[in-house]
């Protein structure tokens, strides 16, 4: 394992996002269940992580934890300097809300209202006008400026994506989680809309943090994190797609082609 990933005992302001010895238990008893030990691990600003494994491995666990979405058994959280494990309900909707980014496997959008104002949507139930210059800029990264009238339906599976993208990096975040986000697409929607979550991490210097078991999506990280068993046990630099697949063989993780 390279010293990317390190035991941090002090704030590190080059990460945006941060866990220090997590660990989630979820039951007790004999149905207790130890979803991630002591997990230590820092997400860069300005880039691009892959969190990887088999199924309970952890790795949606680990992603839920670092956005504020589950609570932690042991350790803390940070999004920046702020420690959200110290954080009460309203303050981590508030953090949710105006520092994190959400895009899912399912897109999540509202039928009714057109990509444009799907992308406003956050902002627009927070009572907050964009900021035009970033608008455009989101808008012109999606590269769907001719599709801004149409609403979903009117749009392809990797179209409607990629507005579900543009709506997470409106209000600006800190961090954008993606939860599978090319699960329900098909391989040249997904090839487009990883193209770009990659252009929004080098023209933006947004912070994405992914979590997928495919080794072509890892590949369009800058890094990819491998669990197994609720712990960090292997990350690549600058992975590609057979360097993922090696690894996961190594690691006896099931690839897509054999599940």
């Amino acid at each position: 394992m390279t010293e990317a990933v390190k035991i941090l005992d002090l704030p590190t302001s080059d990460a945006a996002a941060r866990a220090e010895h997590v660990t989630k238990i979820y039951g007790e008893g004999g149905t207790r269940v130890v979803a991630l030990d002591a997990v230590s691990a820092e997400f860069g600003r300005g880039k691009f992580t892959a969190i990887m494994g088999p199924s309970g491995s952890g790795k949606s666990t680990l992603m839920h934890c670092l956005a504020g979405l589950d609570s932690v058994s042991d350790g803390r959280v940070f999004l920046g300097d702020t420690d959200l494990t110290g954080l009460d309900d309203k303050a981590l909707t508030n953090v949710r809300r105006d520092r994190v980014g959400f895009v899912f496997q399912s897109f999540n959008l509202v039928p009714t209202l057109t990509a444009l104002e799907n992308i406003r949507l956050p902002l627009d139930l927070a009572g907050r006008d964009p900021d035009p210059g970033w608008l455009d800029t989101v808008i012109d990264t999606i590269g769907l400026r001719d599709r801004l009238g149409h609403r979903p339906t009117e749009l392809s599976g990797g179209q409607q994506q990629r507005v579900a993208c543009a709506r997470a990096m409106v209000s600006r975040p800190e961090v954008i989680f993606a939860d599978e986000p090319t699960g329900n697409l098909d391989s040249r929607s997904s090839a487009e809309l990883l193209a770009f979550l990659r252009r929004s991490v080098d023209q933006t210097g947004q912070t994405i943090v992914m979590v997928t078991h495919d080794p072509a999506a890892a590949s369009y990280a800058d890094r990819a994190l491998f669990l197994a068993d609720g712990r960090i046990v292997e990350e690549l630099d600058n992975p590609t797609a057979e360097r993922v697949l090696d690894l996961m063989k190594r690691l006896d993780v099931p690839t897509p082609t054999e599940t």
